[in-house]
């Protein structure tokens, strides 16, 4: 059915009251979005810690009504309610029935990363083409899709490596689409870890729809206690990629090629000088305003 949509912009601290609100007055669903989304000021939230609710400084809130919720009546609720709020803070707009799920696919196209790998989604049969490496996702669980820069840097990275027959560590792993490409991409063997339980299902979900599942090993952090890989990649934020460096060198075999991202221009050097400890012949690389950070396992 159609809905009305309120939009209000508002700081995060006053994020828990509006939402309160919000609900007090019936919205029927409340989402949160980045307001500086798309541009220079734009903050990724993707992997936060556990028990953790990241907000970004200033939030766009959308609340869905009724189609047949009266307007004025919300905005003199809402008066009474958040007496601060200013009217310029405020929208409407209708909203349109759809199939959220199947408007989403109609914008997740096939995407190449490198010379051989590529992302489907599932609904989508790819042609035949014996040099292509096809991971295939269901949008309705992916947490990474390969459209973001992080996991674009990611995919190509994995695409120009070595992995016939290796064993493969992501940390942070989402939808599992990094351990996914690398068991496509001819790893013998992969370990996602990540300290979302839905994460952990969802890489479970689209390794069986890649037929690698028995090859994927999926753990929280602190079940996670395996021998070292012969390949490690996180695609995380710069903050835990910080305090998780020695845990991420335990993780690799000497000599052990490995990627991290989710790191913003800016926040390359700390980490440069933070892994230096550990891995050497680093280099950086970047897309958009997104960092990757690449080398070696120092061989001992």
């Amino acid at each position: 059915m159609p809905f009305l949509e309120l939009t209000l912009t508002v700081r995060s601290e006053h994020q828990p009251r509006v939402e309160e609100a919000l609900d007090d007055i019936g919205a029927l669903s409340v989402t949160l979005q980045d307001a500086d989304a798309e541009t220079p000021d734009e903050q990724a939230i993707f992997e936060p810690g556990v028990g953790e609710l990241p907000l970004w400084p200033t939030i766009v809130m959308n609340a869905l009504f009724d189609e047949h919720t009266d307007r004025r009546g919300l905005t003199e609720a809402l008066s009474e309610l958040l007496p601060w709020l200013e009217p310029d803070q405020v929208q409407y707009r209708d909203v349109a029935d759809q199939d959220w799920e199947r408007a989403w696919m109609d914008t997740f196209k096939p995407m190449q990363f490198g010379r051989r790998l590529w992302i489907y989604p599932w609904n989508i049969e790819p042609p035949a083409n014996d040099q292509a490496v096809v991971v295939r996702l269901d949008p309705g669980l992916a947490f990474g899709s390969g459209t973001h820069p992080t996991t674009a840097l990611c995919l190509e990275w994995l695409d120009a490596q070595a992995l016939q027959g290796r064993t493969l560590v992501d940390y942070g792993c989402g939808s599992g689409i990094l351990a996914i490409a690398a068991l496509k991409l001819g790893a013998a063997s992969a370990v996602g870890v990540d300290n979302d339980p839905q994460a952990l299902t969802a890489s479970a979900d689209n390794a069986e729809r890649n037929q690698v599942a028995e090859r994927l090993a999926l753990f929280l952090p602190e079940d996670h206690d395996a021998s070292p890989a012969d390949v490690f990649i996180a695609n995380i934020l710069a903050g835990p990629l910080a305090e998780l460096a020695p845990t991420f060198a335990a993780a690799a075999k000497h000599g052990a090629p490995f990627a991290i991202s989710g790191i913003l221009k800016g926040q390359q050097d700390e980490l440069l000088e933070r892994y230096a400890e550990w891995f050497e012949e680093l280099r950086v690389d970047t897309r958009e305003d997104w960092v990757r950070i690449s080398g070696r396992r120092r061989a001992v």
